[in-house]
């Protein structure tokens, strides 16, 4: 888990690229959390990371304001999976072809998602941000496709 790494308890060879300071817990929000395996929850728990699964109750705007407030600049990790598949299809879960972990997609839309980096950039400067698990698989099957076209073909 890379923010495993970020709040140092990653593996010796990742944490050892790390040219700053480890990340506390308290300066991590969690918005759009999956179920949580038994190991997931444990960890969180554990080093005392404030989070809550999606289905159960979302994070309001009034708290990602807050959180935010607390910083003047912000790095932001966008997973794709926190999306829901049904409306976002570029997602690990939306390929009926692969088996995850079993921890399941998102539930989140792209309105709610564009609502919370409102709010986040409202409250503070985002300086930093990553996108992970972007995995366009129409794309991807139409590039195959059209590969085979004479005209597209290199």
């Amino acid at each position: 888990m890379v923010l495993g790494s970020l709040l140092g308890y990653g593996a010796p060879d990742l944490a050892g690229l790390m040219e700053n300071e480890k990340f506390s817990p308290q300066d991590v929000l969690y918005i759009g959390l999956q179920k949580l395996h038994d190991y997931q929850k444990e960890f969180l728990d554990g080093i005392g990371v404030q989070y809550r699964v999606q289905e159960e109750s979302r994070v309001s705007d009034d708290e990602i304001r807050r959180f935010a407030g607390k910083f003047e600049h912000l790095l932001v990790h966008f997973d794709i999976d926190v999306l829901d598949e049904k409306h976002f299809h570029s997602t690990y879960f939306a390929n009926p072809e692969l088996t995850g972990d079993g921890s399941g997609g998102g539930k989140m839309r792209l309105e709610a998602l564009s609502q919370v980096f409102q709010c986040i950039q409202e409250s503070a400067d985002i300086i930093g941000f990553t996108i992970a698990e972007y995995l366009p698989f129409d794309e991807y099957r139409l590039y195959q496709t059209l590969s085979k076209v004479k005209i597209f073909a290199s």
